[in-house]
C-alpha cells in the first residue's frame, strides 16, 4: 500500500474516532489490495461468544428503476421485510435462486409486489427474468448491529455496551467469498474502537456485477 494511502486511513480512522468521543462502538475502514477504498462492503458486528438480540428486524426497501436494482448492495437483519417497488416503466419479474432465500415474483409494476421475509442469515443474489443484466445483492445478518460503508470505505456501528466483539466485512466481489474477522474489545463511553479491513478482490472484467448495468 502506498504510504499516503496508508496515512489517508489513519488519519480518516481517527478523525471518525475523535468526533465520536463518548460514544460506544466501531469505526471501519474497508480497502482491497491496493489500497483503494471500497464502498459498499457490508460490516457487521456480533458479541464474542454470544448472540446479539433485541432489536426488531426492521423493513428495506430495494427498488427498481433505470433497468437496475437500487441499492446495488443491501444488508438487513433476519426476519426483516423487503419490499421491491417497480419504478420503471416497463415490467419486472424477479427471483432469487440463493439457499438463503429462494423466490420468484412473476411480472409486475408499481408498488404490486409482495414484500419478501428474509428470515435465514446468508447472502442473496438478485436477478431479473426479462433483463438479465440486473443483479443485486441482499446479505442477511443475525445481528442488529450492521452498517454499509460510504463512498471513502468507512462505516460507523454504534453498540449497546461496551464488551468484546466480532467484526466482520462482506463485499460481493471478494475472491472466494471471503469474510474476515476481527475481534475487538470496545470501551464503553470512549472514542470509538477502529479496525482496517484488506479485502482481496477479483479482477475486474467487461460484464463486472458492480456497474450494476
Amino acid at each position: 500500500m502506498h504510504r499516503y494511502a496508508s496515512r489517508h486511513i489513519i488519519f480518516s480512522l481517527l478523525s471518525l474516532a475523535a468526533a465520536s468521543a463518548g460514544a460506544t462502538g466501531i469505526a471501519v475502514q474497508v480497502q482491497d489490495a491496493n489500497g483503494k477504498v471500497l464502498p459498499d462492503t457490508v460490516i457487521y458486528v456480533e458479541p464474542e461468544g454470544g448472540a446479539a438480540g433485541g432489536k426488531t428486524p426492521a423493513a428495506a426497501e430495494i427498488e427498481q428503476k433505470g433497468l437496475k436494482f437500487m441499492p446495488l448492495v443491501t444488508v438487513v437483519q433476519t426476519g426483516s421485510k423487503i419490499n421491491f417497488p417497480n419504478n420503471d416503466k416497463v415490467r419486472h419479474h424477479i427471483y432469487s435462486f440463493s439457499p438463503a432465500h429462494k423466490f420468484d415474483q412473476k411480472l409486475y409494476s408499481g408498488q404490486s409486489a409482495a414484500p419478501q421475509v428474509f428470515d435465514k442469515a446468508g447472502t442473496v443474489v438478485l436477478g431479473c427474468n426479462i433483463h438479465d443484466k440486473m443483479l443485486a445483492y441482499v446479505k442477511v445478518v443475525d445481528t442488529p448491529y450492521f452498517a454499509k460503508t460510504d463512498g471513502a470505505g468507512a462505516a460507523r456501528i454504534e453498540l449497546p455496551a461496551g464488551g468484546k466483539y466480532v467484526v466482520k466485512a462482506w463485499h460481493f466481489n471478494t475472491v472466494g467469498g471471503a469474510t474476515p474477522e476481527q475481534s475487538l474489545t470496545v470501551k464503553a463511553g470512549d472514542a470509538l474502537t477502529t479496525a482496517v479491513f484488506k479485502l482481496p478482490m477479483k479482477p475486474p472484467s467487461a460484464d463486472d456485477a458492480s456497474t450494476n448495468l
